[in-house]
């Protein structure tokens, strides 16, 4: 910008200030008159007056409507950001202040019409205009209604009061003009006037004057107050402009009047008002307005009056067009997890902070993560993105996890993430692969002592899903599944055949350990006649019947032995990946899927008490609208899952949707807690979780992507504060065909096969096969070994870091326009893995996976590749030659690319072209 004053030109370097506000926000014109006074802070004394060569910075409070929306700005010297940022900041605490990278004002305009005017003063400068003590409605409705009104498209209407700080100085004019009222002149503003009357007055004696001064009127006594008053505040130079651009002429002069009307509020019979000063066509007052120039004196205004004319919208403006800000914000910790050089590994980022202009990128210590994290908010508002960022996180960086998701968006976009070098490390179940089935027994027991415990889990999951349930039907189950626990190769078909085959249930009964159990099925079960029996088992039979009854899951439940070992899983640092996607499986059915899957992840969880503290490996569930799947038990899993290495993220869309056990378990045992949008009710309930930062209204009122957070950070509980998330990066090379085969290759088996497996088992019995010499395996597989982890107590093997062959989080920082220079190189990548090998057993849930254990104890699994610092720096070699910058090209197959070995069974993976596209950005830098 450049201004001209008397003595020099000056050019300005400015900045425009877009200022949003929440509906809910309650300050009001006062706010803005202590604003204004702190802001007066910036006029400059004589001596810095004289160094500056008399310039006196000023500023500019504007208001603009485009494109019927309706937006306050102010405008500044770019060197006193901070200072009028500050002082917005103190009277307005909720106020959201957005930097401008482009200024409304100077884009170029295409109107037909420009129609530019100013507003002056009626009467003398040192009598006031009304103010807002005298409105009985806040005077801003009224200018932000008119502009309102601009409903023609591509109408415009900008305000702008620019406003330079002056001395004390003035309030000698006001006493002068007090003298002349009082004085009989009543002098209005005119020079020449005012001079012949001074003359005549000087002329005259003393005792004349005396004499001949007249009785005050009751306006000049009205007058002499106002002025009185108004000498009491700071005071601005002032100069009002207004803009109108349309496409028409006869409007634009309509619509001019009527925001110049709305301005005739301020105006007194006997005090002061405005006046326009000439409507013009020209272009050259559009420049003064977009400059922000201001050479002249203008008129002065105090606090009081300028704060009438601007200030923010409250609650009692019910202008329709107003951008509002969302929510208020609030400050986050002074500790909260951001990313430091070669900290990538200890830290999963997943949000932006937003409080007063500061967007610093965040996320949370995985040794917090092992506390568990709440997700609440309503459909389509965030809740999947933050699921998926921090899932890529433990992607990149080898941690073992799982997710469990109702819809199936999430779990196959999270697969189609997933590197190369890691599709070896993925099991995918998905029910709706038909031809394919997976096999899941949950009555396969693996530890004798959790019988009791699986029969309590499987009730409960099936008592949840049906809604009527009695005691005698919980009874009969209950003994029916401890029974067939004790039973070989028993699957949950087995139920309809206890308590229906005679035979069946006579040779089970033969392998029941327990006595009680044992007696029932002797004793009492066996003293009830046939048309009690008949009433008593019908129920369990209507229940089992209407889940086993479809082929889908018959054939995943039906398979005598799970394909795939959850506790390997954890234990090497696998991916499982849970589809029940309730359009294709049935809600019924992902429903009690979904239950026994944590069911069965916790009985995993728990058998590593057989290890010591420091080698339970760290994995991560991930459970989206988890009170599908959550059972009264699930309170265990909350306050014991930490204890064994388990850490929880469970989502859901409100609070009613989960039983009061489950609400308290989760309310009352995890350490972070973050809510997007959610309903009145739930607002009100969340509330006091965030309080006092935020109220009930903030919570219903925030944006899509933007959240409220309470967090556990280095194991100690933070403040509530506001953030939004990180945009997702966009995928660059699509594995997800290559992993869903090599799953079907691994842990699935073809359907006819199983099929015939469940039609044999479903007419056997370990006696008769051992009487007629038959020999049905025991697992959907003869080739399938077994999985089960040792009964004895495992000496692990140290935790071992891999090291990384590309920084991951570059795609994020670079999606999300965050400088990557806080990143590893890939040379800093092997000192961070040599320091991070040193503290694995110390922290392992800080470490990298141990591929040497994961290879050894992953039977069922090819051994996995060995990357060698040579190996990664060929590759980033070949890669510089072949990659090439534009994104459309690396979607091509690079060539002369050195393939690892795959076992016969696998599909040969492609290039890992995320990877190496991020890696390659590194080098280039």
């Amino acid at each position: 910008m450049i201004f001209n004053t008397n003595k020099r030109i000056h050019e300005v370097d400015d900045i425009l200030l877009l200022l949003e506000i929440p509906r809910t926000n309650d300050k009001k014109e006062l706010a803005a008159e202590q604003m204004l006074a702190s802001l007066h802070g910036i006029l400059k004394n004589k001596k810095e007056l004289k160094a500056d060569g008399g310039m006196q910075d000023h500023i500019s409070l504007e208001i603009a409507a485009i494109n019927q929306r309706i937006r306050f700005y102010i405008w500044a010297p770019r060197h006193l950001q901070a200072f009028v940022e500050g002082q917005i900041y103190a009277q307005y605490p909720s106020v959201q202040i957005i930097e401008q990278t482009e200024d409304y004002s100077k884009r170029n305009l295409d109107h037909d019409v420009i129609l530019t005017s100013e507003l002056i003063l009626t009467d003398n400068e040192t009598i006031p205009i009304k103010t807002f003590p005298s409105f009985e409605v806040d005077p801003l409705a009224a200018i932000t209604a008119t502009l309102a009104k601009l409903d023609e498209p591509g109408e415009e209407a900008w305000i702008q009061i620019v406003a330079r700080p002056i001395s004390d100085d003035w309030h000698k004019r006001g006493s002068k003009m007090i003298k002349q009222i009082e004085g009989g002149s009543g002098f209005g503003g005119n020079v020449g006037t005012y001079v012949g009357q001074l003359f005549e007055a000087l002329a005259k004696p003393p005792e004349a004057i005396e004499k001949s001064a007249p009785e005050l009127s009751e306006r000049d006594k009205t007058r002499i107050r106002s002025i009185e008053e108004k000498g009491t505040k700071l005071g601005y130079q002032v100069k009002i402009r207004l803009i109108y651009a349309g496409p028409k002429e006869h409007l634009a002069k309509l619509r001019m009047q009527a925001i110049q009307g709305a301005f005739k509020q301020f105006n007194t019979t006997n005090l002061n008002g405005f006046q326009t000063k000439g409507n013009t066509f020209s272009r050259e007052k559009l420049i003064e307005y977009q400059t922000r120039y201001f050479a002249d004196s203008g008129y002065i205004l105090n606090i009081e009056e300028l704060a009438s004319l601007f200030h923010l919208p409250h609650t009692s403006v019910e202008t329709p067009n107003i951008v509002w800000a969302s929510t208020k914000t609030a400050e986050p910790p002074s500790n909260i997890p951001v990313l430091k050089p070669g900290g990538e590994r200890d830290i999963s980022l997943f949000g932006v902070t937003n409080f007063r202009g500061t967007n610093t990128v965040f996320g949370s210590y995985r040794f917090d993560r092992s506390r568990h994290l709440y997700i609440i908010g309503q459909t389509g508002v965030g809740k999947s993105g933050l699921l998926q960022l921090l899932t890529l996180s433990d992607i990149f960086y080898d941690q073992g996890f799982c997710i469990i998701d109702p819809h199936g968006d999430y779990a196959e976009d999270m697969i189609s993430f997933i590197p190369e070098r890691r599709i070896n490390d993925v099991v995918y179940f998905n029910p709706a692969d038909f031809d394919h089935p997976i096999g899941f027994n949950p009555l396969e027991v693996t530890d004798p002592s959790f019988k009791t415990h699986i029969s309590s889990e499987i009730v409960g999951v099936l008592k949840r899903m049906f809604d009527s349930w009695g005691p005698r039907l919980e009874y009969i189950l209950r003994y029916t599944l401890l029974a067939l626990l004790d039973y070989p190769n028993s699957t949950m078909l087995d139920i309809t055949r206890m308590l229906t085959e005679k035979k069946f249930r006579n040779d089970a009964i033969g392998y029941i350990t327990d006595p009680v159990v044992k007696t029932f099925w002797t004793v009492e079960f066996a003293s009830w006649n046939d048309k009690f029996a008949a009433e008593a088992v019908a129920p369990v039979l209507n229940k089992i019947g209407a889940f086993v009854a479809n082929p889908m899951i018959r054939n995943i439940i039906g398979q005598t032995n799970s394909t795939f070992n959850i506790r390997e899983i954890m234990d090497s640092g696998k991916i499982l990946i849970v589809n029940l996607s309730r359009g294709l499986v049935g809600e019924d059915n992902a429903a009690i899927l979904g239950s026994l899957m944590v069911t069965k992840i916790q009985l995993a969880a728990m058998s590593r008490a057989d290890m010591l503290l420091e080698n339970r490996r760290p994995f991560y569930l991930y459970v989206d609208e988890f009170q599908n799947f959550a059972t009264d038990s699930f309170a265990v899993i909350l306050s014991e899952a930490r204890k064994y290495a388990l850490n929880l993220t469970v989502a859901n869309q409100y609070v009613s949707q989960m039983d009061p056990a489950v609400r308290d378990a989760v309310f009352g045992n995890v350490g972070s807690m973050i809510s997007f949008r959610v309903g009145a009710d739930d607002s009100a309930f969340l509330a006091k979780y965030f309080a006092p930062q935020f109220e009930p209204n903030d919570i219903m009122t925030l944006n899509n992507r933007t959240f409220v957070a309470t967090m556990t950070i280095q194991g100690e509980k933070s403040i509530a504060f506001s953030g939004s998330t990180l945009k997702f990066p966009p995928k660059q090379n699509d594995l997800t065909a290559q992993i869903i085969e090599h799953s079907r290759q691994h842990y699935t088996q073809p359907k006819a096969e199983v099929e015939s497996r469940i039609s044999q088992n479903m007419g056997t019995s370990p006696a008769y096969q051992t009487a007629t010499g038959q020999n049905i395996p025991k697992s959907s597989s003869d080739t399938q070994p077994n999985t089960t982890p040792p009964k004895q107590k495992p000496q692990a093997d140290k935790p071992q870091a891999t090291p990384l062959p590309i920084n991951p989080l570059t795609a994020i920082l670079k999606a999300n326009n965050k400088p990557v220079d806080v990143l590893s190189t890939e040379e800093d990548t092997e000192d961070t893995n040599d320091k991070s090998q040193a503290s694995a057993i110390k922290n392992p849930s800080h470490t990298a996976p141990d591929k040497e254990k994961a290879e050894q104890s992953s039977a069922p699994t090819p051994q996995k590749r060995k990357r060698t610092r040579t190996r990664r720096k060929k590759q980033t070699n070949n890669e510089l030659n072949t990659a090439s910058t534009e994104q459309a090209k690396e979607t091509k197959s690079p060539t002369n690319k050195a393939q690892p070995k795959q076992p016969s069974p696998t599909p040969e993976p492609k290039d890992d072209k995320m990877s190496q596209g991020i890696e390659h950005e590194i080098k280039l830098r």
